[in-house]
């Protein structure tokens, strides 16, 4: 169905019936995969969600690093749960398999651009049809964020771990922005424009994620944020 089409159908009249049993046929699909998502995720330990475009090709740097960043965490004892696909989640989730730890998918069924990689675990791969069931199942299972460059998907996925943080829904658990370069100029306008214009937040709002440069900063911080807690990632 095209964009169009989507737009059309919302301002369609339906009759009771058609409404009350395309609504209940849509929360049972809702209902299963939250169902599917909880019994498969439960099982898999401490992880750490890397986040990343779709887009990013195997010779691009960010793309090595990612693949870095995947395999140091499995050496520091945490699983690596991506989004499924291509680009930076299939480096993260290549490099947690080299490292022979866990590798967690959570696919989107999408019509273009997604589609689950080859290093997977077999027994770790989910596929969605919401992106909201999606989004709750990174947050819900997740010890920490690595947020490399992306696209509106991977904004998405960024946003909603800070704000989940900041309201207290979550516990404050570390979000790292990988690549000064690409991100610098998004953490410029939150400090000059969100906080000292307008004042849409608070100062201590900056210290709900910190930017680095390097795989090997970037599990660092991971791993010093636990370690204030005595906690090991094998327990």
């Amino acid at each position: 169905m095209s964009g169009d089409d989507k737009v059309k159908k919302a301002f369609k009249q339906k009759d009771w019936n058609e409404i009350r049993t395309s609504n209940s046929w849509g929360v049972f699909k809702i209902l299963s995969e939250f169902v599917e998502g909880f019994e498969k995720l439960s099982r898999i330990g401490p992880c750490v969600s890397v986040f990343g475009s779709a887009r990013t090709e195997p010779g691009d740097k960010y793309f090595k690093l990612a693949e870095e960043i995947g395999f140091k965490l499995t050496q520091k004892g945490y699983g690596v749960i991506t989004g499924g696909g291509p680009g930076i989640m299939e480096a993260a989730n290549m490099g947690a398999k080299k490292g022979n730890g866990r590798s967690v998918g959570i696919n989107i069924d999408l019509p273009f651009e997604q589609s689950a990689n080859l290093f997977i675990d077999h027994d770790k791969l989910i596929s969605f049809d919401h992106f909201f069931v999606r989004k709750v199942m990174f947050m819900k299972y997740s010890q920490g964020f690595i947020v490399l460059p992306g696209g509106f998907g991977t904004f998405d996925e960024l946003f909603e771990a800070i704000t989940l943080i900041q309201t207290g829904k979550i516990g404050k658990f570390p979000i790292i922005l990988v690549g000064s370069e690409y991100w610098q100029g998004l953490v410029s306008w939150i400090k000059d424009v969100m906080l000292k214009k307008e004042a849409n937040i608070n100062r201590e709002d900056l210290d709900l994620f910190v930017l680095v440069d390097s795989a090997e900063d970037a599990v660092s911080q991971i791993d010093s944020f636990y370690s204030k807690y005595l906690l090991s990632p094998n327990f």
